[in-house]
This record gives C-alpha cells, structure tokens and sequence, in this order.
C-alpha cells in the first residue's frame, strides 16, 4: 500500500480536491508508476465538467509519464527504474488488438474506472475513490497501469515532456501517419491547431506534405502552426473558409483533419476534399453527433473516417515519436506549459480559455 497525493473529482465543477488517499497494488499483469510529469487533455475537461461519462469520486489525467517504482506478478520486460510513458490499454485478442489496432479495441472502456473484479486499488478518508482512467488515473503523484498501455521510452529523453505522446500528441500525428498514411508531395489541412492539430501539422512535414494549411480564430496559434510547417494559416472569422482553402488549391485537399467537433467547420472540411480525399476526425459534434452530408460527392471515392488515438500502436508509435523529437524534427515541446501540481484547477482553465496550448502538470 501506498500513501499518493491525488487530485479527486467528487462533483462537476472542474474544482478537484488534492487528497491524501492510499492506493493498493500493483496487481497481476500491472506496474506501479511514480508520476514526474502528466499532461491535460480536454477529454479530462470534458469528463469532469457536466454531463462526464466517469462515474464519481474519480481520478482524471490519463497522459502521465514517469518512472517504474513497482511490477505486478507476470511483468518480465519492465522493471523497476524505467522510464516509461502511460497510454491507454485494450484487451489484446479482439480482431482489433490481434490486427495490431488497439486504438479500436472491442472491449476496453477507458470511462468506466472500474476493475472486471469490481474492486477499487483507490481509498481515502471517506471510502473507495474510482481509478483506472484510461488505464492510469495520472492526476497524482502515483498512477497503477495494466502492462498493455505502459511504454518503456529511452532514458536520454525528456522524461517531463513525454506524457502527452500518450494521448493528444499521438493522436494528431498518428492521423497523418497511421491513417492518412500521408505521401511526399500531398496535401492537408487542419481545422483547429491545438495541440493535437498542431501535432498532426508537424507529422505532416516529417511525411513531405506537398502543401500544409491550418485553420484557426487564435493568431497566436496560427503563428506558431506556420512556425511548425504551415505553408498556409487561415483565420477563421466571418463565415466559412471553404472558399479560401479552394483559392489556394482549386483541385481540393487529399487529406482533411478536424479537431474541433463543430458540425459546420466539419462540413467545410469534407468540401474542400479533392476527389479520393480523406476526411478525418477526432470527435463528434456535440448535437448528439449528427450531420447532414451530401453523398454525390463522396461518389468520387472520398472517404469519411473516425479517428480514435491516432490509430496508434502505442508500443511501436510513442518510441518512434520520441526519436523523432530527439533528432529535432518533431518540436512538441513547443506546445507545452508546465504547472506545478498544485496548480491544477488554473491549468484546467487555461486549458479550457485557450490560453495554453497543453498544459502539463509536474509532481515536484
């Protein structure tokens, strides 16, 4: 048993409470990792403010990065002292997982916080508090984490900057690697140059992206997308953009990413698509996730795809990622703004405002 300092989130109010609690394990099959770094993620804004698909108490922060403190029985190939990165789990025998896709794994529910054994490895003062998000719960100075989702990363890399690879950052570049399967010479454009359209428009240069264009209403994020590989930047202010991107590439754009889940940029986005182009996203609308699309012009084989984690392969792709930044060709770091863990709730605002790209939360 463990004494940890988490952030629980007991209502809907995006205010946790930083708690003492005692945390249990690790049991078969996990490993037990002291957090140095975690980031935040608008999938945690969204499960902790109103209408969150986790159940409470809980947990949040599933973007932690850390050092192996503790192996569960039947873990062999870590140990303690590694440095790792936390990512989400699957169940490894589904046709998913057995196709080396675990991004779309049949079975795991990264909401749900429970155990198949019902039981909770989280306790404070006042009873059980929900784990298990996202297979580690990382909003604490210690997280629990099925082998499946945990990463071994070389020690030469900056371990404090790592988390985010585990979720938002290999989601964005994961698109233009692993689904768009981006050639030299192709095109994109990325509505909402966050950190995960920020991420895809730095995997896009490493892929020799003929043409890049971003989309945005911040300046400032724009500037730092043209920073990053942009060749083109388009403030979004007074009405559609489709008519912009089309005077710059009249034959339309092979590939599409939005990050942003607004029903009409995204049916911009599927207009602006060249014939056999791709339009990828990484969230539904949030009016119950609907959209009226024309179908003539998907006859000319373009494509509508969902996107889940970048369609990562977190073993294979986090590693890849994290070479790639160490040979100065994938600057994430750019994106990031570190605060300390006690700062939480301002990291969660900055967040939510825009203010911060990613935020990341440091355990010193």
């Amino acid at each position: 048993m463990v004494k940890i300092k988490a952030a629980v989130f007991r209502d809907d109010s995006l205010k946790p409470s930083l708690e003492e609690l005692e945390l249990t394990g690790p049991g078969d099959g996990e490993v037990l990792v002291k957090i140095v770094a975690t980031g935040v993620c608008h999938t945690d804004l969204k499960t902790a403010g109103p209408g969150g698909r986790s159940p409470r108490p809980v947990v949040l922060g599933h973007e932690g990065a850390g050092i192996v403190e503790a192996v569960g029985p039947g873990v062999t190939d870590i140990v303690e002292g590694d440095h790792v990165v936390m990512s989400f789990t699957s169940c490894g025998a589904c046709p998913s997982c057995l196709d080396a896709q675990p991004a779309y794994c049949y079975v795991a529910d990264h909401f749900a916080c429970a155990r198949p054994d019902g039981e909770d490895y989280l306790h404070g003062d006042d009873g059980a508090v929900h784990g298990d998000f996202f297979n580690q719960s990382s909003f604490a100075t210690h997280a629990i984490a099925k082998r499946r989702g945990v990463v071994k990363v070389r020690e030469d890399a900056p371990l404090e900057f790592l988390g985010p690879l585990g979720c938002g950052v290999q989601t964005g570049a994961g698109a233009v690697l692993n689904v768009f399967k981006m050639k030299p010479g192709q095109t994109l454009v990325v509505f909402g140059t966050g950190s995960l359209g920020l991420s895809a428009v730095m995997a896009a240069r490493i892929a020799g992206a003929g043409r890049i264009i971003a989309v945005d209403v911040h300046p400032n994020r724009l500037q730092l997308a043209a920073e990053l590989g942009a060749d083109e930047v388009i403030r979004a202010e007074g009405g559609p953009v489709s008519e912009r991107i089309l005077g710059l590439l009249p034959d339309g754009v092979d590939f599409a990413l939005d990050t942003t889940a607004v029903a009409s940029v995204m049916l911009q986005a599927i207009e602006v698509l060249a014939p056999r182009g791709t339009f990828g996203f990484v969230a539904a609308p949030e009016n119950g996730g609907a959209l009226s699309i024309p179908m003539r012009p998907l006859m000319k084989a373009r494509k509508i795809v969902g996107i889940m984690e970048g369609n990562s392969n977190p073993e294979v792709f986090i590693p890849q990622l994290v070479d790639f930044h160490m040979q100065g060709k994938f600057p994430f770091d750019r994106l990031i703004r570190f605060y300390p863990f006690d700062d939480i709730e301002q990291a969660f605002h900055d967040s939510e405002a825009g203010t911060t790209i990613k935020p990341v939360l440091r355990m010193t």
